[in-house]
């Protein structure tokens, strides 16, 4: 049975793309290392930021960038607990289908 997976990634309009497969395929394969780095990465952030919040020598400009990598990795954890059931599903007859980018599926379709 196919299913619908959104991808850690957006298409060239900046728009959500999403995978129609059964989960076993090159970009399915691609896509779980993506997020599996991004998580990783959100774990090291906020390391850093909690010895940066408890730097009281820390400047404001330090304090700036921390919160943009923040929001940064709150998004693609947000976007990941979407992709793995966080938010509304929808039918994959419900998305437009394009082809895979490479133009040689090898699990499904992505749908920017």
């Amino acid at each position: 049975m196919s299913g619908v997976r959104l991808l850690p990634w957006n298409g060239p309009e900046g728009k959500p793309c999403y995978l129609v497969g059964d989960g076993t395929g090159t970009v399915s394969r691609l896509a779980d290392t993506i997020e599996s780095v991004q998580l990783g990465m959100a774990a090291d952030l906020l390391e850093h930021v909690d010895d940066l919040a408890a730097d009281r020598g820390a400047t404001t400009g330090q304090l700036r960038y921390a919160v943009a990598r923040l929001a940064e990795a709150l998004r693609d954890v947000h976007r990941i607990a979407v992709a793995r059931g966080g938010g509304p599903r929808l039918p994959a007859s419900a998305l437009p289908i394009c082809d895979e980018v490479a133009g040689q599926p090898s699990e499904g379709s992505v749908v920017p």
